[in-house]
């Protein structure tokens, strides 16, 4: 109302545009959560990438900056270390044991709307997403959980309040949640954490070929059983599958004892 107009004026002055030349700070949010009790924390690649500060706002109140220990692009996870002990910490599931249909919740901060819960089921496992940055490193968690920005980092639990993924991607033409929700596992999670606290980077193995999906009219030309596997379409010299006689034209139906019944299967195997 235009009675209290001027105390708000006063308090809270607009801000002065900048200066030609000048750069306006920009600031943006996102979820994580404590995964032990000496203070390191998981996020979103995408929620820290390119930060020149990164702060940390516990549910106590308490805010502290908190160092980078590393960030992986292709796993869209970063792994971030604030100084403290005794912290309270999440507890990892067993995000193989994950079923579809189970029961789900988020928590989070969509649109700055901090510890905000949503609930759904496991709609999917094991989605290929590809992206600007990965390509099919990450077997997704689909669910139907509402997810938005300033969710992204955040918790995905089951009914044991253990986590079993880490929502970082929603499919949506505007924007907002449509019932599209992708979670990064723990599996890979646990294994990124691992080699970012060891060497501040995530190293993968590396075959050397080019793949594409096997579709049913290349399994009839391949006299295949079915439309299964990843059919090579190129080798890069001197690389591991040349070296072990694989050519173009092949296809890799099991690697390491795992079936590979898509092609996206063969890279995060």
């Amino acid at each position: 109302p235009d009675i209290f107009k001027h105390f708000f004026e006063r308090q809270f002055p607009q801000q002065k545009s900048p200066r030609q030349g000048q750069v306006p700070e920009a600031r943006s949010s996102g979820s994580g959560f404590l995964i032990s009790e000496d203070g390191y924390l998981l996020t979103n690649h995408h929620v820290v990438k390119d930060a020149d500060k990164i702060i940390v706002a516990l549910n106590d109140r308490r805010e502290m900056e908190a160092e980078l220990i590393g960030s992986d692009p292709r796993s869209d996870l970063a792994l971030l270390k604030i100084d403290g002990k005794d912290l309270p910490y999440l507890k990892m599931a067993d995000s193989d044991k994950l079923k579809v249909g189970e029961w789900v919740l988020a928590i989070g901060s969509p649109f700055g709307f901090d510890y905000s819960v949503t609930a759904g089921i496991v709609s999917a496992i094991g989605r290929s997403i590809s992206s600007a940055e990965s390509t099919s490193y990450v077997p997704f968690i689909q669910t139907d959980v509402a997810i938005n920005p300033g969710n992204s980092g955040g918790p995905l639990f089951n009914l044991d309040g253990q986590v079993v993924g880490i929502n970082s991607q929603i499919y949506s033409p505007s924007g907002v949640s449509i019932g599209l929700s992708f979670a990064i596992p723990v599996s890979v999670a646990n294994n990124v954490v691992k080699q970012l606290k060891n060497n501040g980077k995530v190293q993968r193995g590396w075959l050397g070929v080019g793949i594409q999906s096997v579709n049913k009219k290349l399994a009839e030309a391949l006299d295949l059983p079915g439309p299964q596997g990843a059919l090579v379409t190129a080798v890069v010299p001197d690389s591991p599958a040349e070296n072990d006689g694989i050519k173009a034209g092949d296809v890799i139906v099991s690697f390491d004892a795992q079936t590979i019944l898509y092609s996206d299967d063969l890279a995060y195997i």
